[in-house]
């Protein structure tokens, strides 16, 4: 690691630690310390084997060598239950709560307080007068018989964290805890981080978000492929050198905004309503152009993608492309007029992952490429291989599973397969959530010569450093209303939030600031 560990100020060093599966050496000599009351930053591209770290941690697999310390103590971490008896806990991105069963229930869940009466029976009230401790100790407000549905995301990551406690952990990791939460939600979970650190708990954190490590860590380590590469105080570093760490080489173009000249009108939505989401939505958007879609969550912009490309159906309203007015049904029939939606859910609205690429990407073009009910498999493979060349996906061959891909590239399938099918007009929606600086890097570049073959491009984004770095011209919605709009010129964060806060705007739908 370029230096000694001292393992007797640490609460958590790995040393050496390797682990491979079937042609694959996850991890290659892996090294960490992590101090106590620190919150420690674990940074690194998808596929750079910060998953496969976690689970070694964490007991969920068991490395091939190296070695384990916890309290500058050599240890054998077998299983979950070994990990959590020496005080290591893990909170997951997608949250492990049932949602039938109270918050109680699910923070005490296989390891419960029992008292024997003439059998052992469950201690409620022990178990109660532990959590009221825990709910203290991170000042929170819950109530613990209430059902785990009835709260919202925040408070269930909450919960989260208040059930790794449950175990006397002084070892927290948190995985991308971030993902799901709106920016004031984020501020009240980075004072209760704070407040644990305080109290001498040791937080791992793991994020894509390298403003929340800046704001939040103490120090920050970069792993590529499976190697240790950096520990660095997050005061000695920047995001050009961890960025450098963890792909690889500099990245000097986050927002690679490709010059093209702007053409006519494309699509051109007038007076769109539905029920209680959207109210009199107007806007459009130029050949070539990559309008911005802005606002809180809540504010209705996932709502308007999925009512112009036919997923929802509007009460009323007028959608143009080309200058002729479109009946869309249904998406298989927006798909045919040209317009194509790539979902923030990949699962849901973009991938089969259980299938390989040439699958995936052929799937919505069935039609194009069969002949009396039989796939032509040469057109099927040749449209994988392409997607691979065309949008650098990173796989051995178009017959790889999807669901074995890292997120970025999993999102530049959804891409591949979007664009298939030759739009007029592509709707990314949150097309970097959850994939890495070097991944978003890319899916910029590609968005750039999406454009530059005369596709107009609608992106949906809650980052505002990607739709001011990426966008032509930017639209915000507020309350199912639209806002604002503002030129690339205009365009600023302060001018944006300014509107997209202003509850007062939604009433009416104000245009332009």
């Amino acid at each position: 690691m370029g230096e000694t560990i001292n393992y007797s100020e640490t609460v958590l060093a790995l040393d050496k630690i390797n682990k491979s599966f079937p042609g694959v050496h996850a991890l290659k000599d892996m090294c960490l310390d992590i101090r106590k009351g620190e919150i420690h930053a674990i940074c690194g591209e998808n596929g750079a084997g910060k998953s496969t770290l976690m689970k070694v941690v964490t007991g969920v697999y068991n490395q091939d060598s190296g070695d384990i310390y916890v309290n500058g103590e050599k240890v054998e971490i077998k299983n979950p239950i070994d990990a959590f008896d020496k005080g290591i806990a893990i909170m997951h991105q997608e949250t492990s709560l049932f949602n039938e069963m109270t918050i109680l229930e699910n923070m005490f869940l296989n390891h419960e307080i029992t008292k024997r009466v003439i059998v052992p029976v469950l201690d409620y009230k022990a178990m109660e007068e532990k959590v009221k401790v825990i709910f203290k100790r991170m000042d929170i407000d819950l109530d613990v018989h209430a059902k785990v549905k009835e709260i919202g995301m925040a408070s269930k990551q909450l919960v989260e964290i208040a059930k790794a406690l449950t175990f006397d952990s002084n070892i927290l990791i948190m995985d991308e805890p971030t993902a799901s939460l709106t920016d004031r939600e984020v501020k009240a979970l980075f004072q209760i981080v704070r407040n644990l650190k305080n109290q001498g708990v040791s937080i791992v954190y793991i994020s894509h978000r390298l403003e929340e490590i800046f704001e939040l860590c103490d120090r920050v380590t970069v792993i590529r492929d499976g190697e240790f590469v950096s520990c660095r105080d997050i005061r000695d570093t920047n995001k050009n050198l961890l960025v450098a760490d963890m792909v690889g080489r500099e990245v000097t173009a986050y927002y690679p905004k490709a010059d093209v000249e702007i053409g006519g009108m494309e699509m051109e939505v007038k007076n769109l309503n539905q029920g209680k989401l959207l109210h009199d939505i107007s806007f459009n958007v130029r050949k070539g152009e990559i309008v911005g879609l802005s606002g809180l969550a809540g504010a209705g912009r996932t709502e308007l993608a999925l009512a112009v490309c036919g997923l929802t159906k509007p009460d009323s309203g007028q959608i143009f492309l080309g200058g002729k007015e479109l009946k869309i049904d249904n998406y298989r029939k927006a798909m045919e007029l040209g317009i194509v939606y790539v979902s923030e859910d990949r699962g849901k609205y973009g991938l089969v992952r259980g299938m390989d690429i040439q699958k995936n990407v052929s799937l919505v073009q069935l039609h194009r490429i069969s002949k009396g009910g039989f796939i032509d498999f040469a057109q099927e493979k040749a449209l994988g291989v392409n997607a691979i060349e065309q949008f650098g996906i990173k796989a051995p061959n178009e017959e790889f599973i999807v669901e074995n891909l890292s997120g970025g590239n999993q999102q530049k399938v959804s891409v591949a397969r979007a664009t298939a099918l030759k739009p007029k007009l592509v709707i990314l929606d949150e097309p970097t959530r959850g994939v890495d600086v070097g991944a978003k890097a890319e899916i910029h570049r590609i968005i750039g010569e999406l454009v530059k073959q005369g596709l107009s491009v609608i992106m949906i984004s809650s980052e505002l450093p990607e739709l001011l770095g990426m966008s032509d011209r930017i639209y915000v919605m507020n309350s199912g209303y639209m806002v604002g709009e503002f030129t690339r010129e205009e365009a600023t964060q302060e001018k944006i939030l300014t509107v997209a806060l202003d509850s007062s705007k939604a009433k009416g739908g104000a245009k332009n600031d």
